[in-house]
């Protein structure tokens, strides 16, 4: 053959899809990366496989899995595996399931692949008792050896949801449990880079047999070659039910049968309403609903259209109220005015509101001078008014918490009493006096705030402790509730300095504290820090340097998460002094998660900032900050900041206080609510939110 036609055969070949062969692989083929969902394969389009159930647990849908039937739970590797014999060198498997407590000495497959008329594992995934197994087969020696990769210290029997990241390259292993710090192995046998999947078939649930069968709920299982998706995936918010592919079956909308028929499946079928922008409307979204946010609308989609409601309620006028609901006007912040002047026994550090279900809303003051102390008051006919008087000792803020039904209120005390004991007290409501009554001493120093919290069912109270004498770096003290004794008892302790404020949240599955920490006795340029709740305490998880940080707050707008720090003032005493201690600017940081971290994203001009408070109003965003001293005088304005999307937050509203010390939003019947506090003078004012 001739050398041109020789070329014209191999260019034809290349062109029809013949590929390069090179060691028995298509490398044109094998090296597609697309997603192959395992789970959509064993679910025919109109039915589900024999053995098969779908079940909705915690709002999210999965299989679970016969084990009278496990070849029904099979499918030729072929169907994935189209232009490819081989099983990719470098991969991902992604797993969303929901495991059972497993008996002691019992691995539950949650899927393999399996050679025919052989009883080895080519590849597959088990769970034991918190041990995560990974299976390979090996050829490196004579007649093939099973590999296993274990990660132990892998707890999932909790009845929750789980998303698993499996990351393979060669000897290196990695596994990511709810997007959480990774867990590596590297182990001497790599992972095959020519593994055939000839005549082999993926098993769902089980390795071809009744025994080992997964006996929980399984939603989602997509094998993703040649890459880490932890990327891809680590980034929603919640992180448990991450997706990258997941059966129509067990979407968010249920799907219609194709004749009047009852649906299928046994899984719930509420009425759903999507929010926000236009959705698709197609069949499978039929006889569902659509409020759009922007223009208060509400649409039913007839299967191919989006078809306003407006007109249908109003030839129906037994339905006037559900659309009054529906469609209420949209509601935007127009201006603030000054609605009560509240007379209060001092100057005021702190403020916290707080309703107490069948008695009412209230507000209480943490007050400088004892006596008159500290006082709470109630809201009465659209005002404040005096309730209760409580001795406090300077006390400097206020917070109000329950344990089941109790009802519990903490001061954090700043000063010695009259004995010259210096402790912080825990209020606890009496249903028949209708009071607060003393509950718990707990001792403190200069103590500053108090935050309550829950973690896994139990409840937790932190005191920021600011100084000892002239000592400012000292221990902040985390407390446990006992329900055996009924009291708190310290459960861990923490270094801070000079520390005015603890924010405690929740991102996904994990609880984070952060502490604000002012003066180390030297300077207030220095780092606070932000703790992760893991092994049943917290650990440092990032360190955020700042300038006296008299507080933090965090907020969500979407889906993103934000943590902002009110910067009091820039004092270092081996420094010259700036021409301005206390105009400085304050941050706002956002969460980024595939870093997993908090990076900074918007700086505003602040004097001695010493309080933010975020609040809605209709669909809009907005923060106040609490501007106390400019350096030369306390009235200064404070500022409500309005969310711009892309352009951050912008200064919408100045508000004229004195010596503002903390904002506190409420709502009402008669409307939303700001109320100040102010630590140069006996008066604290409410102010209206008037909107259109």
């Amino acid at each position: 053959m001739s050398a041109p036609l020789l070329l014209w055969v191999i260019l034809l070949h290349w062109a029809t899809g013949g590929g390069f062969v090179l060691g028995g692989r298509t490398w044109q083929h094998c090296t597609d990366l697309r997603p192959l969902d395992i789970l959509s394969e064993v679910v025919p389009a109109d039915r589900l496989a024999r053995g098969m159930r779908v079940f909705q647990v915690q709002g999210v849908r999965g299989f679970q899995l016969a084990a009278s039937r496990p070849h029904a739970l099979g499918f030729p590797a072929s169907r994935l595996f189209i232009h490819c014999d081989r099983f990719p060198e470098e991969f991902s498997i992604i797993v969303t399931l929901r495991v059972l407590s497993v008996p002691a000495k019992r691995n539950e497959y949650v899927f393999t692949l399996m050679a025919e008329e052989s009883p080895s594992v080519l590849v597959g995934l088990c769970y034991a008792p918190d041990k995560l197994h990974f299976l390979f087969w090996s050829q490196e020696r004579t007649g093939g050896w099973q590999t296993r990769v274990t990660f132990p210290n892998v707890s999932l029997s909790d009845n929750q949801w789980h998303t698993l990241i499996l990351a393979v390259s060669g000897q290196s292993f990695s596994l990511t449990v709810d997007c959480s710090i990774p867990k590596d192995v590297v182990v001497e046998t790599p992972f095959p880079a020519s593994l055939s999947v000839k005549r082999a078939s993926f098993y769902l649930g089980n390795r071809r047999r009744r025994k080992g069968v997964f006996t929980g709920l399984l939603r989602q299982l997509v094998l993703l070659p040649g890459a880490d998706a932890t990327p891809r995936i680590c980034t929603a918010m919640n992180f448990k039910v991450a997706t990258l592919s997941v059966p129509a079956v067990l979407q968010d909308l249920p799907l219609k049968p194709a004749s009047n028929e009852v649906l299928k499946y046994p899984y719930e079928t509420d009425t759903k309403v999507t929010l926000g922008s236009r959705p698709p409307c197609t069949k499978q979204e039929k006889a569902q609903f659509w409020f759009n946010t922007s223009q208060r609308g509400l649409y039913l989609c007839n299967g191919s259209a989006w078809i306003s409601m407006l007109e249908e309620l109003m030839l129906t006028p037994a339905r006037e109220n559900i659309w009054c609901r529906a469609a209420a006007v949209k509601q935007r912040l127009d201006y603030v005015e000054e609605y009560q002047n509240l007379v209060t026994n001092s100057e005021t550090m702190g403020v916290e509101v707080f309703t107490i279900p069948k008695v009412g809303l209230f507000a209480a003051t943490a007050n400088r001078y004892t006596p008159p102390g500290s006082a709470i008051y109630k809201w009465t006919d659209g005002k404040f008014v005096p309730y209760q008087n409580i001795p406090t000792y300077q006390a400097q803020s206020w917070k109000y918490f329950t344990i089941g039904k109790k009802i519990f209120l903490a001061v954090a005390n700043f000063e010695q009493n009259d004995r010259g004991q210096e402790f912080s007290v825990i209020y606890k409501w009496s249903r028949k006096k209708k009071k607060f009554i003393t509950y718990q001493r707990i001792t403190t120093h200069s103590a500053r705030d108090w935050e309550a919290f829950v973690i896994e069912g139990e409840a937790f109270l932190a005191v920021v402790n600011h100084r000892e004498g002239n000592n400012h770096n000292i221990d902040s003290v985390i407390y446990r509730w006992n329900p055996r004794t009924g009291l708190f008892e310290t459960n861990q302790t923490i270094p801070t300095s000079g520390a005015y404020d603890w924010e405690f949240f929740t991102i996904g599955p994990y609880s984070f504290l952060a502490v604000a920490n002012t003066f180390n006795g030297t300077s207030t340029k220095i780092y606070s820090h932000i703790y992760i709740w893991l092994s049943g305490s917290f650990q440092l998880f990032q360190s955020i340097l700042t300038f006296g940080a008299a507080d933090w707050e965090v907020f969500h707008i979407g889906d993103r998460v934000f943590l902002a720090v009110a910067n009091s003032h820039s004092y270092d005493s081996g420094m010259p002094a700036p021409s301005n201690f206390y105009a400085i600017n304050s941050s706002i940081y956002e969460l980024n998660i595939t870093a997993q971290m908090f990076v900074k994203f918007q700086d505003l001009l602040t004097y001695s900032a010493l309080d933010w408070e975020f609040f809605s109003v209709g669909d809009d965003s907005f923060l106040v900050v609490a501007n106390s001293f400019d350096g030369f005088t306390f009235s200064v304005n404070s500022i409500i900041y309005r969310w711009q999307g892309y352009e951050g937050f912008v200064a919408a509203h100045h508000l004229p206080t004195v010596g503002c010390r903390d904002w506190e939003a409420f709502h009402t019947a008669e409307g939303s609510y700001l109320l100040y506090s102010s630590a140069k003078e006996p008066l604290s004012k409410v102010l209206k939110l008037k909107t259109t």
